[in-house]
């Protein structure tokens, strides 16, 4: 297992991170346990949650499956999503930020978090309310870090500025959906991730479970899965050519001694900027098989081959400036008088 540098900051995480949103949601108690156990013994050290999963009950699992090794992981969880009916109970205002990292100790069963995220944008609270509170979270020693997923990249780089100038923790990674099939944060937020030196944590690096061999081109829904429950299958956002890109991985995998899956996650770690892939399974198998991504690299001639079938279309203004240093290097001299 490779460990990387979170950002700029000293922390180390794991190539692999385990996501725990099918705990309560297809994976009971015990199996949840024999995955965080198996996780930990294959070299992991980083574990993602969130208040909202399975409406607790993922935090809950966890906290119990991690009685007695709390110390060895840095566990992150996630605020922003309804827990609750009241005005109060969602979003990202003081109100709700102080009641819900008291919920998530509970069920987490520790005096701390150590990544703290707001899960999604709110557009009714203002950033420095938000970045105030996570501060004061930091402070208290509750929290040790701060991030955020979903963010637009001007939204992210208002509040890393905010926190700059005001003096406040700062975020110091972005968790965004990442895959073969939507690679939609090249244009805008790996650079920003790059330039501001934050980590950058994938979800969805399977895209729902498309990537993992399960499907076949043309196929878009599978019993039992997903697909079939409409349930973070963002069928919606996969490129155009998806089915190419599927077709490659699979030609790939045969000829590799790894699994689709394990190329597909391994593709994300080879991508700048990518400090780790969070992996989701509902059973200990399909956990094994993602775990198979670590601790090797892709070749550059699949690697290549991958990059290219699944490169999107350049949008503006990338799909003009990209020309334009071109330009400038074979502009004409200036004559000599």
């Amino acid at each position: 297992m490779e460990y990387r540098r979170m950002g700029k900051s000293g922390l180390k995480v794991s190539e692999i991170c385990l996501g725990t949103m099918t705990f309560g949601h297809g994976t009971e108690e015990a199996q949840a346990k024999q995955m965080v156990d198996l996780a930990l013994e294959a070299g992991v050290n980083f574990i993602d949650t969130a208040n909202s999963y399975s409406t607790g009950q993922s935090e809950t699992m966890l906290g119990k499956a991690l009685k007695g090794q709390r110390q060895n992981v840095i566990v992150a969880t996630k605020f922003f999503n309804p827990m609750g009916s009241g005005p109060n109970d969602s979003g990202m205002s003081r109100v709700h930020i102080m009641k819900a990292i008291e919920d998530s100790l509970k069920r987490l069963n520790t005096d701390y978090i150590d990544i703290y995220y707001i899960h999604h944008v709110d557009v009714q609270t203002p950033l420095e309310e938000m970045l105030r509170a996570l501060d004061d979270l930091v402070r208290q020693g509750k929290v040790r870090y701060i991030a955020c997923s979903n963010y637009e990249a001007w939204r992210l780089n208002e509040a890393l500025w905010i926190s700059e100038i005001k003096n406040l923790a700062s975020f110091i990674c972005y968790q965004p959906q990442y895959n073969l099939v939507i690679r939609d944060i090249e244009d805008e937020l790996i650079p920003l991730c790059q330039s501001k030196e934050l980590g950058v944590v994938v979800w969805g690096p399977l895209a729902g479970g498309f990537l993992t061999g399960k499907y076949k081109a043309g196929q878009r829904r599978l019993k039992q899965t997903r697909s079939q429950e409409g349930w973070n299958f963002y069928e919606k956002l996969f490129a155009p050519k998806a089915d190419q890109i599927l077709t490659t991985l699979l030609d790939i995998s045969n000829k590799l001694a790894h699994s689709p899956a394990q190329v597909a996650l391994r593709w994300v770690l080879e991508q700048p900027a990518i400090t780790s892939v969070i992996v989701g399974a509902r059973t200990v198998t399909q956990l094994k098989d993602n775990l198979g991504a670590a601790g090797w690299h892709l070749k550059t001639e699949p690697l290549k081959l991958l990059n290219d079938i699944s490169l999107p279309k350049a949008r503006y203004p990338r799909a003009i400036e990209d020309f334009m240093q071109e330009r400038r290097d074979k502009a004409m001299k200036i004559p000599k008088e």
